[in-house]
């Protein structure tokens, strides 16, 4: 069974910085892409940042580039997102996902990320 384990989240004021990770037990790591995805009350889940199997591709949605860096530590089977500079619309539960179809360029698209994580709650305060 594949479990992704998200943490790292809480609250924070508006410039602060957190960072996620996201322990997965898909086998092997190395063969997957790594996403996160962030859902706002009231709002579609979106796309926030990836990359591809080794860390050598990775995109970020226009309303974070510059501020979060995503990264992955393939012998720890872990991915991070470092966040700074937050804003109070980062506020969202953040879900890590991980998935094998785009496992060598990554990908933005939520379908095709096979495993998801149960979401860790992102609060920033204005």
């Amino acid at each position: 069974q594949v479990h992704l384990v998200e943490s790292g989240g809480g609250l924070v004021q508006a410039g602060g910085s957190l960072r996620l990770s996201c322990k997965a037990s898909v086998r092997p790591f190395n063969n997957y892409a790594m996403a996160w995805f962030r859902q706002a009350p009231g709002k579609e889940r979106e796309f926030v940042a990836a990359l591809n199997w080794n860390g050598g591709i990775t995109y970020y949605a226009d309303s974070v580039k510059g501020r979060f860096t995503v990264s992955r530590q393939n012998s720890e089977n872990t991915v991070y997102l470092q966040m700074n500079s937050l804003k109070a619309e980062d506020t969202a539960v953040y879900y890590c996902a991980a998935g094998r179809r785009p496992s060598l360029l990554g990908s933005r698209i939520a379908d095709e990320y096979d495993y998801w994580g149960q979401g860790t709650q992102v609060t920033v305060s204005s």
